[in-house]
């Protein structure tokens, strides 16, 4: 299922060190509405999605949050912050708790559009808290994926609800690489 690309899905650059944003954006490596706990929610999901559509929606969304980690893991490392480990910025170590365990698939759905949300909430009160540019180039880019991620979500959450058709339900998948063709 997986396919690792050597580059990253953003260049990450940064003028200078800042230790302390590298400490902030400990919280998008390894805190509650981290990357990491978005992968592991959705892959974990995929097991229990009956849809298959919507099963390889997850799929799909789980390995780019993994890429969101690694362009984190890369700024923290350029920005001068201590090597990694899976901590929030404040030590907390990341726990299993952090991911929603509902086997309901509609109420999978809707957990993940909250989550999607707050991810890109906590992204926009981080923008304000750096005067790199490249830093805010990169976080306005991974609030950008957090919408398209959302907005599909929604759109597979409205399909099921609906009883979409197969062609309806296989549009998602044509969206999200769509969404990806900029990046390229």
């Amino acid at each position: 299922m997986f396919h690792y690309r050597k580059h990253l899905f953003y260049p990450v650059h940064v003028e200078r060190q800042d230790p302390g944003f590298a400490k902030l954006l400990l919280e998008h490596y390894a805190g509650r509405n981290s990357e990491l706990t978005s992968s592991i929610q959705y892959l974990n999901q995929r097991s229990n999605m009956p849809n298959r559509y919507v099963r390889d929606l997850l799929g799909l969304i789980a390995a780019e949050e993994l890429g969101h980690m690694e362009l984190i893991a890369a700024a923290i490392g350029k920005l001068g912050g201590q090597p990694l480990t899976c901590v929030n910025s404040q030590g907390a170590p990341w726990v299993l708790n952090y991911i929603d365990q509902n086997a309901d698939y509609l109420t999978m759905l809707q957990v993940d559009i909250q989550a999607e949300t707050r991810a890109a909430l906590l992204y926009q009160q981080h923008l304000e808290s750096t005067t790199d540019p490249n830093m805010k180039k990169m976080i306005n880019f991974l609030i950008t994926r957090e919408g398209v991620h959302k907005r599909l979500l929604q759109k597979a959450l409205l399909l099921i609800r609906e009883n979409g058709s197969p062609e309806e339900l296989n549009e998602l998948i044509y969206d999200y690489k769509m969404s990806l063709q900029v990046l390229e």
